[in-house]
């Protein structure tokens, strides 16, 4: 299929993350431009859509109302749907003499469908990151104030159960951005579009791609460790508890029983 896109001068790339995950699998090859990414067009002008698994679509040249439409299609394949999705959005300049990203907008040669495809993965890519640094960053303040708490008391208020649900949030996060949005690598177009690397380069620096992936899985690291501390010096606390419940019950034991013998003694 051939790309109208081509011919345009000035487009605009706007990307949404609608959910954790879209299905692709119900898209057929031959209604498609390419398959890796997913791409394909969503109105009669020839504007596209670039289709991500981890739930982003980027549409390059789709007006409002198309947009709105095909987006509202894309819902019966959402996993876990955002009542807000994030929106990120970039200019991009046909026919100049360099390739590359300047004061946030994208310079390019020639319009083509790997260029395209390059720039949706670069923004795809940057939207993950911002919804998972709003999560991580929620955690933050949330276990600041326990990891305070056992500085200054010595104790963890907090049962083992919720802090354990906050690892397993930080797990699901970094399996997403590793399994799903694979962040630190880069996309596949490269593999047959190598002139292209210079391209998704500059696109990973106006992002900070790589900066911010590894201070996520820093965070992650942390607050993660933070709360597996946390949560055992709470089952310590509660071992101890039951230590001393095993030492009452003995106790107890032996008070009735000298009770009986004083009273057999006194009959």
């Amino acid at each position: 299929m051939e790309l109208h896109l081509k011919n345009r001068q000035d487009l605009k790339a706007r990307a949404l993350l609608l959910g954790d995950r879209l299905d692709l699998k119900l898209f057929k090859i031959a209604d498609c431009l390419a398959t890796t990414p997913l791409t394909l067009e969503v109105d009669a002008e020839g504007g596209i859509a670039v289709l991500f698994r981890y739930g982003v679509v980027v549409l390059f040249g789709v007006k409002d109302l198309d947009e709105v439409r095909f987006v509202e299609s894309l819902k019966p394949l959402l996993t876990n749907p955002y009542v807000a999705p994030e929106i990120e959005e970039l200019e991009i300049h046909a026919g100049r003499s360099s390739i590359g990203v300047q004061s946030g907008a994208v310079s390019l040669d020639d319009v083509s469908l790997e260029k395209l495809q390059v720039i949706a993965d670069a923004l795809s890519k940057n939207l993950v990151l911002t919804l998972y640094e709003k999560k991580v960053a929620g955690e933050f303040d949330k276990i600041e104030p326990l990891a305070q708490e056992l500085a200054t008391h010595g104790k963890v208020s907090a049962g083992s159960r919720k802090l354990l649900s906050k690892i397993g949030s930080m797990l699901l996060i970094e399996h997403r951005m590793v399994g799903r949005a694979e962040i630190g690598d880069k996309p596949e177009t490269l593999w047959d579009n190598p002139h292209l690397e210079g391209l998704y380069a500059s696109l990973e620096d106006e992002f900070e791609l790589m900066e911010r992936q590894s201070a996520l899985d820093r965070k992650l690291g942390l607050i993660s460790d933070t709360a597996q501390t946390l949560a055992d010096v709470w089952d310590n606390k509660q071992l101890h508890k039951l230590e001393w419940y095993v030492i009452g019950l003995i106790v107890f034991e032996i008070v009735i029983s000298l009770v009986e013998v004083i009273n057999k003694f006194l009959h």
